[in-house]
């Protein structure tokens, strides 16, 4: 392969990276719109994202290898741990994060999911039983300190965001966690696609049995359906699609990082277009929680997967 070949690809990869993170970041903003002025409910719309989001990964993973979709049901271990993730993972993370926007805005409630990858390395720390390198300290500090100014803007005394906000915004920080640890065994076996198909599918279905979402609430028009298009289109379905297509261009890591413009992405559209006030504090806590990003990224080194 030439060199300029190997450039074509890599900034293919790159772009590819960051158009999944701008999606995924307006599409926080879409779900605020529908929340504050279309008073649609965030367990109603978490539920049909995961269905038809669902529905379309998997047809997607189908005509990819129809072999391949199936073939995740044929083992027991598979299947459990299948409907695990798309119930402590897949949903929690998307009914967690949505709430927080709805309790808060677009994006803090972007910016506080993204205290998940220093979960990530707590969790991992405990489990082989070590220190924490320098950089992994550091994020730590950074993510705890990001976060104080964003709910404090620097002020103990004060929240700026309700205490419900908070919470939820770190419980969808635990959830995004949970959901990046626990499915790398399945990953190994199966395609992403497959899997996360197959999980937001089960996901939302298992929250239809309790929400009944063929009760349609809050206002329906143009806007409502060009919102709510987006987060399935785009926001879903396409955001998934260019980043797993990036990942073998320029690998997890450095797609990973690039995805860390989604909270930028979020806060600029929700600054333009639904008039949040973000503060010089918020930009500067949101700046020591993306820092946390690049510093765990220096901190990791790429391993050769052990099946």
């Amino acid at each position: 392969m030439t060199a300029q070949k190997a450039d074509s690809i890599k900034t293919k990869g790159m772009l590819l990276a960051l158009a999944a993170a701008i999606f995924w970041g307006i599409s926080g903003n879409c779900a605020q719109f529908l929340f504050e002025q279309k008073n649609i409910d965030p367990s109603w719309l978490v539920c049909w994202r995961l269905i038809l989001a669902g529905a379309l990964l998997l047809v997607f993973s189908f005509f990819q290898s129809k072999k391949e979709t199936l073939s995740i049901w044929k083992s027991k271990s598979s299947i459990t741990q299948l409907i695990i993730f798309s119930i402590l993972g897949m949903w929690a993370v998307q009914f967690s994060y949505f709430y927080s926007i709805r309790l808060s805005n677009a994006a803090t409630a972007t910016v506080i999911q993204y205290i998940g990858p220093v979960f990530v390395v707590s969790f991992y720390a405990i489990k082989f039983r070590r220190w924490p390198v320098l950089a992994e300290m550091a994020s730590m500090i950074f993510a705890v300190l990001g976060t104080f100014l964003l709910v404090t803007h620097g002020t103990w005394s004060t929240l700026v965001i309700s205490p419900q906000a908070l919470i939820w915004g770190l419980l969808s920080a635990l959830a995004l966690a949970f959901y990046t640890i626990y499915p790398v065994k399945i990953l190994a076996k199966h395609s992403a696609a497959a899997v996360s198909g197959w999980g937001m599918l089960l996901g939302g279905l298992f929250f239809a049995i309790y929400l009944q979402p063929w009760q349609i609430n809050g206002i329906w028009d143009v806007e409502s359906f060009a919102a709510f298009g987006y987060i399935i289109v785009f926001g879903s379905l396409l955001s998934f699609f260019f980043f797993l297509t990036a990942i073998p261009l320029i690998g997890a890591q450095t797609a990973s990082l690039l995805c860390s413009v989604e909270p930028l992405s979020a806060a600029m559209m929700a600054v333009v277009w639904l008039g949040v006030t973000f503060t010089a504090m918020d930009w500067l806590g949101t700046f020591l929680i993306l820092s946390t990003i690049a510093l765990l990224s220096l901190a990791t080194k790429p391993k050769k997967l052990s099946l």
